[in-house]
């Protein structure tokens, strides 16, 4: 029986080795006993505390999730304006561990995932709605509605396909760039379709 007060801490080790064992493997193709070895616990354990892969897997995208949500959340209550707003989802977006090589590989899987799983397609769609609502809350006081979809729809995909290329990169990702192309692209877009 684990002791108290262990659980939440272990289960968190099990997420955090499955991050990484996915991301440097390319795939879910790994076993609970070896998250579980990199967590340095028993695979009884792990099933105890999950009850098997595909749960480690989608507890382990709930955690990616919540934690870019803290972040998103934290940087929106410091914006006072709407391009604040819009630098605060954008810098969120490649912000500390959420944008490392390991982190940014088991994305990938996950968005593979999604293709063949009901659970992980449902959590990609939580992330591209609030994605798209964050950015369409900030945009449409700064643009037409219609313009502002589109932009949303550029920036949206920008930060996305950014998120790919960098963590493709053999030079590895780097946060400064990404934003700064993100809001080159965001500036450009909004510098004739400002609302006088």
């Amino acid at each position: 029986m684990p002791r108290t007060g262990t659980e939440p801490a272990r289960r968190q080790a099990l997420i955090n080795a499955a991050i990484d064992m996915i991301g440097e493997n390319g795939s879910t193709e790994v076993t609970v006993k070896e998250i579980a070895t990199r967590a340095g616990m028993s695979s009884a354990l792990a099933f105890h505390y999950f009850g098997g892969k595909d749960e480690i897997i989608f507890e382990t995208m709930r955690h990616l999730m919540r934690e870019l949500g803290k972040s998103t959340i934290a940087r929106l209550q410091k914006a006072e304006t709407p391009l604040a707003r819009l630098d605060a989802v954008i810098a969120s977006s490649f912000e500390g561990d959420q944008f490392s090589r390991t982190t940014i590989a088991a994305w990938l899987v996950f968005y593979m995932r999604a293709l063949s799983s009901d659970a992980s397609a449902r959590l990609l769609t939580i992330y591209t709605r609030r994605l798209r609502s964050n950015i369409l809350h900030a945009l449409r006081q700064l643009c037409v509605s219609r313009e502002a979809e589109n932009i949303e729809q550029g920036l949206s995909a920008m930060i996305d396909g950014l998120y790919i290329r960098h963590g493709l990169r053999p030079q590895g990702p780097n946060a400064d760039e990404a934003i700064h192309t993100c809001r080159d692209f965001l500036d450009r877009q909004l510098a004739s379709e400002r609302i006088e």
